[in-house]
């Protein structure tokens, strides 16, 4: 597989691969040493699974790289133990060349690579009161690996702590914006749909995140389900 993407990556005009990584040991080294944008990260990987090696680059202060997992839509434990590891998005593994392109380009302009139907598992999963987390999966009867939800304002998401009530103050323009993020709509979309320029939407994302408090746009869209600002 990582030789038909890079066949595929290379083939493009503004990608460059700086690395491979058999293991997951050997990406958290390779992202330290590369400094990539964008890791496209397997899951089941041998030595340390891409969870634990999405946890480690994510939490690199030397490392500014946005992690794509490449899963099966099915694995709902891996979607949501990578969203607690900082993944920005993710890649099926049957995604045809044009799809894997595009979500490298989209994670390397700072969007999150969700499509729709995952964007709402997130929220059914992520949204959904009294449910809990511990950020690390646990085993089912069968002993496969089980992620149950995060609690509202979970700290796995970067969202506010639990119980306290913060009232955000957000300008109509950002409420605008914060609501088309939580459709799932990228940068580019929503300057077409707003009528301004993508710089203009990357600042207002920017304040949005900071005024919530949130790490990501995964975060962001989780508030604004939860706090009915979607």
């Amino acid at each position: 597989m990582r030789a038909g993407f890079r066949m595929i990556l290379e083939a493009e005009d503004g990608i460059t691969v700086v690395g491979e990584a058999a293991t997951g040991a050997e990406a958290v080294a390779a992202a330290s040493a590369s400094r990539p944008d964008v890791v496209c990260m397997d899951v089941q990987m041998p030595d340390m699974d891409g969870i634990e090696a999405t946890r480690r680059i994510v939490a690199d202060p030397s490392v500014d790289a946005a992690v794509v997992i490449v899963t099966t839509f099915d694995r709902d434990d891996y979607l949501f133990s990578a969203l607690s590891a900082g993944a920005s998005g993710f890649l099926l593994k049957n995604a045809g060349p044009e799809e894997l392109v595009s979500a490298v380009r989209v994670a390397a302009a700072g969007d999150a690579l969700l499509a729709p139907e995952v964007t709402r598992r997130v929220i059914e999963r992520f949204a959904a009161p009294g449910v809990r987390n511990s950020g690390e999966p646990s085993r089912n009867a069968a002993g496969s690996p089980r992620v149950e939800a995060a609690p509202p304002d979970s700290p796995e998401l970067s969202t506010p702590v639990s119980g306290t009530r913060i009232q955000v103050e957000l300008t109509e323009r950002e409420r605008e914006v914060l609501r088309l993020v939580a459709g799932a709509l990228s940068n580019a979309e929503i300057a077409a749909r707003l009528h301004i320029g993508e710089a203009t939407v990357k600042t207002h994302v920017s304040n949005v995140l900071q005024k919530l408090g949130v790490r990501d746009r995964v975060a962001a869209v989780v508030y604004a389900h939860r706090h009915g600002l979607a």
